[in-house]
């Protein structure tokens, strides 16, 4: 029997792949949210190799970005991955509120939680996958599926700060590219002055302009919507039951011995552990190819 303890965050393949013996691109990694819709980097980062003899700029990618976004491009500021985006924050924004269960790395970052507190929140909601009510108001929001979930940008707001992932949307973990979205340009310019020098590594940054380019997010989120459906209806085959979401990722709240059931088969989920569900798992939405190997996989664990 194969036995993985759940780790702190998702995208942990090569624990599995270690403990099947076989190599990591043989793991279908469900744990994981990436845009299973985004076109392969590896041809784009390929021709900008020449960007690894020079120190980083990231002039061009930060002006890149805030077209995309319609934004000032004063308001923001390049980051290695989101999760330096929320550690900077945190940084300058050290005392919050997170209403228990989300993601992980806010309580992490910040030194203290307190009710009253300016409020984290991811959007959508980790795990559940459900967007934020449109009077839902927050001061520090994270943004990295939202693009997935709505075939835009960003919801924004003008007392928000907005931490992203281009990691996500690209389906580039390995790059390490995520963004602040500040409020006004003097938040912005705190957040440059903590963020360490050369942050972003000049292949991430040189490939940003056209990895933009690429992005047809409307249609994205479009076909991101037919595989979920597609992936409900899997589950659902199955008699498991997984609640609305409006994300690239669903949320089974009574799932026990579902994920140790799929890792003999080289498939692995996120364990609800972490957010205080035990019995609960979160599945990635895979692409048509990963639905097909997942439902193997649960007809392959039928009792």
């Amino acid at each position: 029997m194969t036995t993985l303890p759940p780790g702190p965050h998702g995208g942990e393949a090569w624990r599995l792949a270690g403990a099947l013996g076989v190599e990591v691109g043989e793991v279908l990694d469900l744990s994981a949210r990436l845009n299973p819709v985004a076109p392969s980097v590896v041809g784009l980062v390929a021709r900008h190799l020449d960007a690894l003899t020079r120190y980083p700029t990231d002039h061009r990618a930060t002006a890149a970005l805030a077209e995309a976004l319609d934004v000032e491009v004063d308001r923001v500021v390049l980051t290695n991955g989101g999760a330096e985006a929320i550690a900077l924050v945190a940084r300058l924004l050290p005392v919050g509120r997170v209403d228990e269960p989300d993601f992980s790395l806010y309580a992490r970052h910040l030194d203290r939680c307190e009710p009253g507190a300016p409020r984290w929140r991811s959007d959508p909601h980790n795990p559940t996958g459900r967007l934020a009510p449109a009077e839902g108001r927050a001061e520090g929001r994270g943004e990295a599926f939202y693009p997935q979930a709505t075939g835009r940008w960003t919801r924004g707001g003008p007392a928000a700060v907005v931490v992203g992932s281009l990691t996500k949307v690209f389906a580039c973990p390995g790059l390490r590219l995520g963004y602040v979205l500040a409020p006004d340009p003097g938040f912005a310019d705190r957040i440059r002055a903590v963020r360490p020098e050369w942050s972003v590594n000049g292949l991430a940054a040189a490939v940003v302009p056209e990895l933009l380019a690429t992005a047809d997010l409307p249609a994205w989120r479009d076909r991101i919507a037919e595989l979920r459906g597609q992936l409900v209806d899997i589950l659902r085959r199955h008699d498991l039951q997984p609640e609305p979401t409006d994300a690239n990722y669903v949320w089974l709240p009574e799932a026990a011995g579902l994920r140790d059931r799929l890792l003999p088969h080289g498939v692995l989920l996120r364990a609800g552990d972490g957010f205080g569900a035990p019995d609960a798992v979160r599945i990635a939405v895979p692409d048509a190819d990963g639905l097909d190997r997942l439902a193997t996989a649960l007809e392959d664990i039928r009792p």
